[in-house]
């Protein structure tokens, strides 16, 4: 866990009451919330990305999420799903920071968006060359789906299950199914040829 974090979920809770005296309510949450972080930085950082997000960008998006999840807890809150309310909190955060970088494109930075080829460490060349064109045919078909398809896609790469999905987006559990049904017939038709 970053030290920077963990001394931001301290400063919130400093100005209510000396650090020194934290109520043990406080720091039992704060201490849920630094195992949540460890738990689920990596998953949620890669799904940020996956939105086309610089790393820094993405970094930001991940403490916003538990900033926010550590005064969810506070205020009492539900607990029920924190794996699926984190997330729908990622997803949500991920498209604004996403929607004000496409708005200031100076912003932007070059290196944080999806690589188009990643090196491969195939023996030899016509296996590198047909593993680049499978990419870039993959690539392509999961760009042109639509952003709900994409972001189906997405959650269930994280090991999100339907359900938690349907929560996160906002939509059936049958628009879910259908999503990655859709989904991944076209992904699998274009692996065929």
């Amino acid at each position: 866990m970053s030290l920077p974090f963990a001394e931001s979920l301290r400063s919130l809770a400093a100005p209510r009451t000396d650090a020194a005296a934290l109520p043990q309510r406080e720091s039992g949450i704060e201490a849920e919330v630094i195992g949540l972080f460890d738990e689920y930085r990596n998953p949620l950082l890669r799904y940020a990305l996956s939105f086309g997000l610089a790393m820094q960008d993405g970094e930001e998006v991940i403490q916003e999420v538990f900033l926010a999840l550590f005064r969810h807890l506070q205020l009492g809150r539900p607990r029920g799903n924190l794996r699926g309310w984190l997330f729908r909190v990622a997803h949500n955060l991920a498209l604004k920071r996403r929607n004000a970088n496409r708005r200031s494109p100076d912003q932007f930075d070059a290196q944080g968006g999806i690589a188009e080829g990643r090196p491969d460490t195939a023996p030899n060349p016509e296996e590198q060359v047909a593993a680049a064109q499978r990419e870039a045919r993959l690539l392509a078909i999961f760009n042109a789906l639509p952003e709900q398809d994409r972001s189906c896609l997405r959650l269930r790469a994280e090991g999100l299950r339907y359900r938690e999905i349907a929560r996160v987006l906002g939509i059936s559990l049958g628009g879910v199914s259908i999503s990655l049904a859709r989904s991944l017939a076209r992904l699998m038709c274009a692996d065929k040829r």
